[in-house]
């Protein structure tokens, strides 16, 4: 059973708890009214009340049928044991009024969800306003009033719980209609994620070798471009194949690599920009502890920066420092090149917008750049700590 069908199903034995031991509490005061009834025929009308309102309690906690068949059965007994009385006094009459519409009525709410349960419900009513008349025609004396309660009662109750059964299902469509919407846009959200992951690794491989290619590979030896273009051309594979390209490799690890050393420390950075003819000194930390999508992240990043200075900065050498407190893990990029005015990187190209800024957003990093024409770059990358 769907849980919203469980809690549908708990709400309305509440409502009939509530109900059937008020109208209980009723019919129990309306008894003990002095003459309401002879000594005996009000032991019994008592006994059968209380009767009565244990078994409303049962079937209000399982929802057993049996239990709602006792509730019938002691409603019946009870309307011939009071109802079939040669006098019958306005407390006589409102007891079995309150018993009929209020106190065995309390179970037409749950009763009326289950399979077949407009008949039960309808058969349940029929019996006690039958025993109702059958009193009546015994005694002598009217009992309308309490018929009438008996079938307003349980038609209210029954129609009380229809409704509510019906506004649950309403809301269990609208519900699914707001899962299926949210899982639709997970699904989107994660896809341009992958596309924009993508992108970023694109640009950072191929295009960063289209480029060299471009300038005849000034700066760079032949050697060095054959390896990259080894490495882009496994990378292209992989997309031809629909594998996506961030699965562990970056603009810094070998698609390729296996080797878990790569993964951990920034040494591939060093090896591939020094066979790019940028000589990266390395200062601080060389292995971090840091789960694997911050890593791949600010390694990322960092080999976006240093491909902007082998590109850029007119310089053959940087500077990589690394340092970590216990909140996050900064990698300093600094060169003694050209520079430039920081307000005038375009927020539309790629390289810094996604290469740089965007890979740090997204595992709750930033990135500032310090510059000024003739005086050199610092970019600094930070990431949190988990």
């Amino acid at each position: 059973m769907k849980r919203i069908h469980k809690e549908r199903d708990r709400l309305l034995r509440r409502l009939a708890r509530i109900t059937g031991a008020t109208g209980a509490v009723c019919a129990f005061l309306c008894l003990l009214v002095p003459g309401s009834a002879s000594t005996p025929e009000l032991a019994l009308a008592l006994a059968l009340t209380i009767v009565l309102t244990g078994l409303v309690l049962v079937y209000a906690t399982r929802g057993s049928l049996a239990a709602a068949a006792g509730v019938v059965v002691a409603s019946v007994t009870l309307m011939l044991t009071l109802g079939s009385a040669p006098v019958t006094d306005p407390a006589t009459v409102t007891a079995l009024a309150v018993t009929g519409g209020v106190t065995s009525a309390s179970i037409a709410a749950p009763l009326v969800v289950r399979r077949h349960g407009v008949l039960l419900v309808g058969a349940s009513a029929a019996l006690i306003v039958a025993s109702t008349v059958i009193a009546s025609v015994i005694a002598g004396h009217g009992l309308a009033d309490v018929a009438l309660s008996t079938v307003v009662g349980w038609s209210s109750l029954a129609v009380l719980g229809a409704w509510l059964d019906n506004g649950i299902g309403i809301a269990e469509v609208r519900i699914g209609e707001v899962g299926r919407a949210h899982e639709a846009e997970r699904i989107a959200s994660e896809l341009e994620s992958q596309q924009r992951q993508d992108a970023r690794v694109l640009h950072d491989t191929v295009l960063a070798t289209l480029s060299l290619l471009a300038h005849s590979g000034v700066g760079v030896g032949a050697n060095a471009l054959r390896d990259q273009a080894g490495d882009d051309a496994r990378l292209l594979r992989q997309l031809r194949l629909g594998v996506p390209l961030d699965n562990g490799s970056n603009a810094i690890f070998s698609p390729g690599s296996h080797d878990d050393l790569l993964s951990t420390t920034f040494e591939s950075v060093r090896q591939r920009f020094v066979r790019m003819g940028l000589d990266v000194n390395w200062h601080g930390a060389g292995q971090l502890m840091l789960p694997r999508e911050t890593l791949d992240a600010l390694v990322g990043a960092l080999g976006e920066c240093l491909e902007n200075v082998r590109r850029h900065s007119g310089v053959s050498e940087a500077d990589v420092t690394i340092t970590d407190d216990e909140h996050a893990v900064r990698a300093m990029v600094t060169d003694s090149g050209a520079g430039f005015e920081p307000e005038d990187i375009d927020p539309a190209r790629l390289g810094y917008a996604e290469s740089v800024v965007g890979r740090l957003t997204a595992v709750g990093g930033r990135a500032r750049v310090f510059s000024s024409p003739g005086s050199g770059t610092t970019v600094m990358l930070e990431v949190p700590k988990p």
